[in-house]
């Protein structure tokens, strides 16, 4: 069964380019101008990923995601706007989205996009597992020596990209644009904070999950002895 998408967008042409981009990459696509008529839809529906524009008629894109993740945070969503602020990005982000893309924008990066998008969700399914600690993608549950340990989203997030990458290096960069999604201007602290914030709840100093490689990123080092 094809995949399918939600485009809810109020211009009419640039929901045919969608739905022409994405129909010949192989997805069913169910257009919308209003968010209204598609929150109400998805009830009612399965839906594979959501693409919301900003500037929508009776409820804007950033509401409507919102009122999306009261009851599904599992949703793949894409943003697509013309708005292109750094502080936009960031509200779109926020609000619930899992990429920002800016308009004009092009067909074979929003089909990869989607396809990123989509893959990311299919192996939520999966568990990882080390030697002290357990991640279910499907329930989110996290356990260190089977005891829970309660997350942030973005704590969590930093925790599955780390633990799926074990076998490597992640630099800082890699680690911003998955997590926030795009590339911040300048130097920030962000991702500094909430890998010391993970490292307080797993009660780690460094040397025993996430280690940090000076001048380039982290590593999660559990069960590793080739790291150094």
């Amino acid at each position: 069964m094809k995949e399918c998408i939600y485009v809810i967008e109020d211009d009419e042409n640039i929901r045919e380019i969608i739905e022409l981009a994405l129909n010949s990459a192989g997805y069913t696509v169910k257009q919308f101008s209003s968010a209204i008529p598609a929150l109400k839809q998805m009830q009612e529906e399965n839906v594979d990923l959501a693409i919301f524009d900003l500037m929508l008629p009776e409820m804007s894109g950033l509401d409507a995601i919102k009122e999306i993740r009261k009851t599904n945070q599992e949703l793949p969503i894409l943003i697509l706007s013309a708005k292109d602020r750094e502080i936009d990005k960031v509200n779109g982000l926020d609000s619930g989205s899992d990429d920002y893309m800016t308009k004009p924008f092009g067909v074979l990066e929003l089909q990869a996009r989607v396809r990123s998008l989509l893959r990311r969700h299919h192996s939520k399914n999966q568990a990882i597992m080390t030697p002290s600690l357990s991640l279910d993608k499907q329930t989110r549950v996290v356990k260190k020596n089977n005891q829970s340990i309660e997350l942030t989203n973005k704590e969590y997030q930093l925790l599955v990209y780390l633990l799926e990458n074990q076998d490597r290096v992640v630099e800082r960069d890699e680690l911003l644009n998955h997590i926030w999604g795009y590339e911040f201007i300048g130097e920030s602290r962000v991702l500094d904070v909430h890998i010391r914030a993970l490292r307080a709840k797993l009660n780690d100093d460094g040397n025993k999950y996430i280690k940090t490689i000076r001048g380039v990123g982290y590593r999660f080092i559990e069960g590793k002895k080739d790291y150094e």
